[in-house]
């Protein structure tokens, strides 16, 4: 019987295509409430220029892909292009590091060269493999330009023991080809595609017996790209004598005939038994142990999957049964990100290969579940106690049949699921490429693991899974210039993070608990290593008691109730009609700007309402003196609300109040946010039909305009300036000078900008530190909100000329310098919904004659070059 999964129409690349795009849009804005937060934000971005307790190791090598972490020894084993060091794994940045040096010898290089291999990259020598061999001995493999050679190391010395030898069978020929190797009781297990025009393969090399996959009459394997292995000692413990197996993790070539999932490749995972010695006639020198099933990883609600395997890692537990596999899942379309991160339990993997098997009639068409009868002792089973008590010791003693059947039957019909049937993290704008899990117990007593997770740019974001879900603490900046991720280590005993990159090996603290400066914002943080002690955010493994340290990884709600940290108020005093900034930033992703003014919550943030909002603080517009009082900044983070210290501000109504001295003001009880009627999925659903119908027409009007103003741009003039013209529209004349005093609404210039900051010349918001805001409101810059008005004239003015430097006057009653360049900000800020406001430049009658106004500065600019020589027709590289 099919599944019902089947029972759907196949999915052309187009439909595929829509299907991405429908996701991705149900992820970011779906309005209903979801098992699962789509597309997790990162609570904290930190910058590279941000990083606490960062060590970095660099060298004229480049690509340090392979990495091997001995922690008795507290060595860091890194294997780059041409070099292999080992680095103290307490410090990577120390000078104790020790190297060998082994590059591709220049003949070799040219061998590469008249194979067709790009010269900037692959002929050379990259270390793909590098693992303890023995008790003495490192072992390690390299590409040695499309030649690839293996070595053994002495630990002690640091040095290659012998000749390199034949790596044909052990290491891949390119550097960025599939690949995965385990050395296990001086054995070594890979996984690629070895020689060029090859087929993939899972082989067991020397010492003998050694093994390969099949090719014929069924191939195993298809355009395999392995991507890791792990060793499961799963005879330990076991009743029946089980061997142990090794597990190989790879992406291939669709082959099953389904109507549901037309990708052309998925994810797999496969299982031989390390004690596999081959059959005596069929499958000599093959696994008889192969088996292989897909790994499922997908948002059942949209039936999208994930079909391309990054990245694995594995977990460990207390018994061989509590092993868990973290997998990274991408989109097998290059130009899409996208990113999830499943878990799989070992339960779950050997539930699949104790399943139904499949099987292809013909060579030409797709898999089909097997219906007919299995032989006995079942096909690709690990030889067990039961196998023994029938005479059946070892693998060559297999009955024939069931090696045939086995030949023909390596993929299972039964799908491996992730825990919780969907993947514990989605992130559409991400990809990640390695990741490493960390366990650690949280004052609570359970056991949380925290995820490092890389990405392609660079990125190190780290995550805790609480109930199935994952919440990113903190997403890091490893390096200035973006690059991928090539490794990553974690070492409990040193409590650092190693990541492997192009460039570089970085050490990370696994956490850095002062980055949280109160007692909320380290218990939203939720980091397991983080605890609040009652003054400062403290790692709980340096502490013995731990009785009185606060920490809620759970809700991260908790614990701070009684807690009070001391707020600055502060007094401002302003002029009435002035623009204010009152700053606020939040350091958090996920907190949202609440305003207060006197207790009471501001509502509206329009220009009618006399408030904007932004992302770093509050403007008040023309402040009037009803707007007078204390302004309160809280950030809203889990329905909690926290005031932002050191940032308060507080206006006074009387416009030449002198400020007052700081002085403590305890924060307001942090009550939970009520509940809005607003957010019920039926009030949301039509909003959110509402918001698409009103972003569906403002596109339409955005296209009318820009072609519009295509159109308009592409006929008219663009870029042609002439001085005559605007000498001549701004004659110098007393009668003009006149004319505009009695019309000044067209001589004023209006800038779109906005400024929070002094300008340099004594202006700070509006209000002169001379005459502590005892100036007139004519002759000085004052931001306003909305658009500048229109000039009454008919013509539009012609563009203005360079403006000269300021003249130096050193009359003591000019109060604004002359020239444009004075009015100007020093610093600019972007607001949240406004982007900008505009600033006035008026004249005053009452502008001492000893200061020019713009006009007059620009009336004598005209004059004095009104004899100098012009080209007719100046370039616009001459203006």
């Amino acid at each position: 019987m099919r599944r019902p999964a089947e029972m759907q129409g196949a999915r052309s690349p187009a439909l595929q295509l829509l299907l991405l795009s429908c996701c991705v849009c149900a992820a970011a804005g779906y309005p209903f409430k979801a098992p699962l937060d789509l597309d997790v934000t990162p609570r904290v971005t930190v910058l590279s220029s941000g990083l606490q307790g960062c060590r970095r190791f660099q060298s004229s090598a480049v690509n340090y892909s392979t990495m091997l972490l001995e922690a008795e020894s507290e060595r860091l084993y890194v294997g780059a292009r041409g070099a292999v060091f080992a680095l103290n794994a307490s410090d990577i940045s120390a000078s104790s590091a020790l190297t060998i040096e082994w590059e591709a010898s220049p003949e070799q290089k040219h061998q590469c060269l008249l194979k067709g291999k790009d010269n900037q990259t692959e002929c050379f020598n990259h270390i793909r493999f590098l693992q303890r061999f023995n008790s003495t001995h490192l072992y390690m493999c390299g590409t040695h330009a499309f030649k690839p050679l293996c070595a053994y190391i002495e630990e002690k010395m640091f040095v290659m023991s012998s000749q390199p030898e034949e790596g044909r069978d052990k290491c891949p020929y390119g550097p960025t080809t599939g690949y995965t190797a385990l050395i296990i009781d001086e054995q070594m297990y890979t996984a690629s595609q070895y020689e060029f025009r090859s087929f993939p393969d899972i082989r067991r090399n020397s010492p003998s017996p050694t093994l390969k996959t099949e090719d014929a009459p069924t191939r195993w394997l298809n355009e395999a790209d392995f991507v890791g292995s792990a060793l499961v000692r799963e005879s330990l413990g076991t009743s029946n004598g089980d061997d142990d197996k090794i597990y190989f993790f790879f992406t291939e070539r669709s082959q099953e005939q389904t109507t549901t999932y037309s990708h052309s490749r998925v994810a797999r995972v496969a299982r031989v038994c390390k004690g596999d010695r081959g059959g005596r006639l069929t499958l000599q020198k093959r696994w008889t142990s192969f088996l292989k099933a897909r790994l499922m990883c997908s948002l059942p609600e949209y039936d999208f999957h994930f079909n391309m395997l990054r990245s694995v890692f594995v977990m460990p537990g207390h018994t061989p049964q509590d092993t868990l596999f973290y997998g990274i899942f991408g989109l097998e379309w290059k130009n899409v990100k996208a990113s999830a991160v499943c878990r799989f339990s070992l339960s779950e993997v050997q539930e699949a290969f104790q399943g139904p098997y499949m099987e292809n009639q013909d060579s030409d068409s797709k898999w089909k579940e097997y219906t007919g009868k299995i032989p006995d002792p079942r096909p690709g089973t690990c030889i067990t106690d039961a196998l023994r008590a029938k005479g059946i010791n070892v693998s060559t003693s297999l009955p024939d049949d069931v090696l045939n059947f086995v030949r023909r039957h390596p993929l299972m019909s039964q799908h491996v699921q992730p825990s919780d049937r969907r993947p514990l993290l989605f992130r559409r704008t991400t990809d990640y490429t390695h990741m490493a899990v960390h366990m650690i117990q949280g004052l609570d007593g359970q056991k949380y693991h925290v995820l490092y997770m890389g990405t392609d740019e660079g990125w190190l974001h780290k995550a805790v899974e609480v109930e199935g879900q994952l919440h990113i603490i903190e997403e890091l900046q490893l390096f200035e210039e973006p690059q991928p991720v090539k490794n990553l280590l974690i070492s409990a005993k040193q409590m650092s993070v190693y990541v492997g990159s192009p460039s570089g090996v970085v050490q990370l603290p696994l956490s850095n608990c002062h980055r949280y400066t109160s007692c909320y914002d380290c218990i939203f943080a939720r980091d397991p290593h983080c605890a609040w002690n009652g003054a400062q955010c403290v790692n709980i493994m340096s502490h013995v008691d731990r009785s009185t340290l606060i920490q809620d990884i759970q809700h991260g709600s908790r614990g701070c109730e009684n807690t009070q940290d001391d707020v600055v108020q502060r007094s401002r005093s302003v002029r009435v009609g002035d623009d204010v900034l009152l700053q606020c930033e939040l350091s958090s992703n996920l907190a949202t700007p609440l305003w207060t003014l006197d207790g009471s919550e501001l509502q509206g943030y329009g220009l009618n309402s006399g408030f904007r909002t932004g992302t770093d603080g509050l403007l008040v517009i023309e402040a009037r003196q009803d707007q007078s009082g204390l302004y309160t900044c809280y950030a809203v983070e889990n329905n909690i609300k926290v005031a932002i210290p050191y940032d308060l501000f507080a206006t006074p109504p009387a416009p030449t109040e002198h400020p007052s001295s700081e002085r403590p003001l305890p924060p307001p009880p942090a009550p939970l946010l009520p509940h809005s009627e607003l957010l019920s999925p039926r009030n949301m659903e039509a909003m959110y039909l509402s918001l698409i119908t009103i972003l569906g027409g403002l596109c339409v009007v955005l296209t009318v305009v820009l072609v519009y103003v295509g159109f308009c741009l592409r006929v008219g003039h663009r870029g042609k300036y002439s001085l005559r013209a605007a000498a001549a529209a701004y004659p110098n004349s007393k009668k003009h000078n006149r004319n505009k005093k009695q019309h000044r609404s067209s001589s004023h210039m209006e800038l779109k900008t906005i400024s929070s900051h002094c300008n340099g010349n004594g202006i700070c918001n509006g209000v002169s530190k001379q005459h502590n805001g005892d100036i007139q409101d004519g002759g000085f810059l004052q931001i306003v909100p909305g658009e500048g008005h229109p000039s009454p004239n008919k013509e539009p003015p012609p563009p203005a000329p360079p403006l000269p430097p300021t003249p130096q006057l050193p009359s003591p009653e000019c109060d604004f310098p002359n020239g444009l360049s004075a009015t100007l900000p020093s610093v600019l800020r972007r607001m949240n919904g406004n982007s900008y406001v505009l600033l006035r430049q008026s004249e005053s009658e009452s502008t001492s004659p000893l200061c020019y106004s713009f006009a007059e500065e620009l009336n004598r600019i005209l004059e004095k070059r009104k004899h100098t020589q012009l080209l007719p027709r100046p370039d616009e590289s001459s203006v």
